[in-house]
């Protein structure tokens, strides 16, 4: 991590204190090259397939473009321009792309141009809904390191080690980032960092719905991110009332309104995780999994707990 450190600061890809971080100090935001280098190199040693190959390459191109954005700044129809570019290879190029969609007693295939779209449209949102909840140490990538143990599961019950091998190699590197991530960060993984992980987790899906696990597919990551994906949607919403580009940055978020609140950095982040991964267990619930069912209440009474001892703390030191 420490060449990366040092490139940052080399490059000026630095974040100052001030505005929306509440960070006390300057801190390096390239982070995202040190857990692509990981995740490529973990995925590379046990699969070397095309499926691969191209995720690993799109994955970079995405990494790269949002490395620019991290040190110089990018617009916003620019970097949406980049999002599409790099999805767009890996769904034309690679195949990774949704072709159909099950529901309860049947099967819904797409025509070429709306499996195009709908697989765009599913790359462009993770990658931003990641961006999004990117905005405390330890987040985003605990809360997709959570998502991608659940895709793990799902493919070790499903006896699919490909899928084992590229959701491994992503928790690995969210882990791995978290030691230095952890409050207080030592390095973000800045934009290049959050839209890799989106970008990979949409495709580690895409790649599941392409070969029949539809339990590993949308549902997952879809229940898994549902508090940021509903974060996402309602900061579009409140943007364009108040007649803002939905671009536009500001401080309201699920985790601002959680620090504000009085929670730490750690405290919202863990109620994140709480959340996530019953969020996840239910997905998983959802085609079979019940047992999973248990965890997950399991983790709602553990995470209320937290939070009625949290705050009755609160209240009697107000």
């Amino acid at each position: 991590m420490l060449p990366v450190r040092w490139l940052s600061f080399r490059l000026g890809a630095v974040a100052e204190p001030g505005g929306r971080h509440i960070h006390a100090r300057a801190i390096a935001r390239l982070g995202g090259l040190a857990m692509y280098a990981g995740f490529g190199l973990s995925a590379a040693v046990y699969s070397t397939n095309r499926g691969t190959l191209g995720l690993l390459l799109s994955a970079a191109v995405i990494t790269t473009l949002m490395v620019v954005d991290d040190v110089r700044g990018m617009a916003p129809l620019l970097k949406l321009g980049s999002q599409l570019a790099a999805s767009l290879l890996a769904i034309v190029a690679f195949g990774y792309e949704i072709t159909y969609f099950s529901l309860p007693g049947r099967v819904v295939t797409f025509p070429a141009w709306l499996a195009v779209l709908v697989s765009l449209i599913w790359f462009v949102s993770l990658q931003n809904t990641v961006n999004l909840i990117d905005g405390v140490d330890g987040l985003a990538a605990g809360v997709v390191a959570i998502v991608a143990g659940a895709i793990l599961l799902a493919a070790i019950n499903l006896l699919r080690p490909d899928i084992v091998i590229l959701a491994g190699a992503l928790i690995g590197a969210c882990l791995g980032f978290l030691l230095f991530n952890w409050y207080p960060a030592r390095i973000f993984m800045g934009d290049a960092g959050s839209h890799f992980l989106g970008f990979t987790l949409a495709a580690i899906s895409v790649l599941s719905i392409a070969k029949g696990a539809v339990v590993i597919s949308l549902a997952v990551p879809l229940l898994g991110l549902a508090l940021p994906i509903a974060d996402t949607a309602w900061a579009i919403v409140r943007r364009r009332i108040r007649g803002r580009s939905i671009a536009s940055a500001d401080a309201e978020h699920i985790h601002h309104r959680l620090l504000d609140f009085g929670l730490s950095p750690p405290e919202t982040a863990l109620l994140f995780y709480f959340g996530t991964a019953i969020c996840a267990a239910l997905g998983l619930a959802v085609y079979g999994h019940k047992r999973v069912l248990l965890g997950a209440i399991l983790l709602l009474l553990v995470g209320m707990t937290f939070i009625l001892v949290r705050f009755s703390r609160r209240n009697g030191r107000d």
